[in-house]
């Protein structure tokens, strides 16, 4: 295939493309955090037992053998919260007295392996050390969950979840072009670990395409993609129109639909004033105080006003403290209620609606080339498996485009066609 032609159906930046994830299972077991430390102690005693065996058999007990032998998920484990949390504390203690081992007389090769890596890493996550002892951690007591291991055999792979859908591994993001009058042909793949956020991915997705000078004029996007920041920022810095809805506000206010939200209130960027639906002016604007929620500034009305406003029920719950909006900067503020108010709109509804054939192009991927289950171990293995499957997903759909096949329509039972013909 000459190469002209190649990029002659690639670039066309005056059509829009779009972009949207599904989640890949890693190709390893969903373990729970007892079946976690267990097969993380039998893993690297499995390597030790190559490395060093003769060390590793005048250290190991009798019980040792007994417990991880074989593979912790056919064991019959504890039922009770009691017994399980001693299994816990037994299994911690195997795994400490071999991490000392190893630092105090072991072999210096030992510290090096990555199996012995993880280990530390796991008991870390897993354990808390206290008085010479370790303790099984709380709930309450662990990380963020994006940071913890889920398997010892995949330490790239993340658990994450996405409505009703859990999955231990990775997020795959794909951009494809929506053009009616050419093949839809992936531009991009993106592989990421699965906690990682989508909105987060957007600048990402814009850079690889304006490095192989594919950028579009519109990019069509869910949801998920959009918030304040990405709506500003990729536009000014890329050139791209994003086209997508954003998310509610999620204060009790707008939930209601009676309430006083922040789109109610008139904001005085120059004076630096917040004016109510009653008319009142706020009477201080300072920093924020809770960075995490997103807020750079807080405007703070007067209890004089506020308390015996006859709009009160309608703007807070609070019962004495006076109303107190926060704001994102200028640009963020403004061009989220502008979205806002822009997805509300016949234009915003025909301009989006290409974008519903991105669950097409995965389901395609999915029935055609697994895609949603990772052949092989690690994130760079399982990115370039992801490429590959765009490779192929283009090479059908350009032979589909040389012979003339029309693209399949979405499938419709015949019960559901009945209704329709009604």
């Amino acid at each position: 295939m000459p190469a002209e032609l190649l990029r002659a159906l690639f670039t066309n930046v005056t059509k829009p493309q779009r972009t949207d994830s599904t989640h890949v299972r890693a190709a390893v077991r969903r373990l729970n955090r007892l079946e976690r430390v267990g097969e993380t102690l039998r893993a690297v005693l499995n390597d030790i037992a190559v490395e060093a065996p003769q060390w590793l058999q005048a250290l190991a007990t009798a019980e040792w053998y007994d417990r991880y032998s074989g593979r912790v998920e056919n064991y019959r484990l504890p039922k009770t919260d009691a017994a399980r949390e001693q299994l816990a504390s037994t299994i911690g203690g195997d795994g400490r007295k071999l991490l000392l081992a190893i630092d105090t007389m072991g072999i210096p090769e030992l510290a090096k392996l990555p199996a012995v890596r993880m280990l530390r890493q796991v008991w870390a996550e897993q354990y808390i050390e206290e008085n010479g002892q370790i303790r099984w951690r709380e709930v309450k007591e662990m990380p963020a969950p994006a940071s913890l291991i889920s398997s010892p055999y995949d330490s790239e792979a993340r658990y994450s979840k996405k409505r009703e859908t859990t999955w231990v591994g990775y997020k795959v993001h794909l951009t494809e072009t929506c053009d009616p009058e050419t093949p839809h042909l992936i531009t991009n793949t993106e592989t990421t670990l699965a906690t990682v956020p989508d909105d987060n991915m957007l600048k990402t997705v814009h850079q690889s395409l304006k490095d192989h000078d594919l950028l579009p004029a519109e990019h069509l996007v869910d949801k998920g993609y959009t918030d304040a920041r990405v709506l500003a920022d990729n536009p000014r810095d890329y050139g791209v129109t994003i086209v997508g809805p954003v998310a509610d506000d999620p204060s009790w206010q707008a939930r209601s639909g009676e309430g006083f939200d922040k789109s109610a209130f008139a904001v005085d960027w120059d004076q630096q004033i917040v004016t109510c639906p009653g008319d009142k002016q706020s009477i201080s604007w300072l920093p924020n105080t809770y960075p995490k929620n997103g807020a750079v500034f807080e405007a703070r009305f007067s209890a004089k006003d506020c308390t015996p406003c006859s709009l009160r029920p309608k703007c807070t719950k609070a019962k004495r403290e006076p109303r107190i909006i926060g704001l994102q900067s200028r640009q963020h503020h403004e061009t989220l209620q502008t979205a806002r108010q822009h997805q509300t709109t016949e234009d915003f509804k025909q301009s989006y609606a290409a974008r519903a054939g991105i669950e097409g192009t995965h389901e395609q991927a999915i029935r055609r080339c697994g895609l949603r289950r990772c052949r092989y171990i690690g994130i760079a293995k399982t990115r370039l498996q992801h490429v590959a499957t765009a490779v192929a997903i283009n090479l059908v759909r350009m032979d589909a485009w040389w012979t003339s096949t029309p693209r399949a329509k979405t499938r419709c039972s015949h019960f559901e066609a009945l209704r329709r013909a009604a």
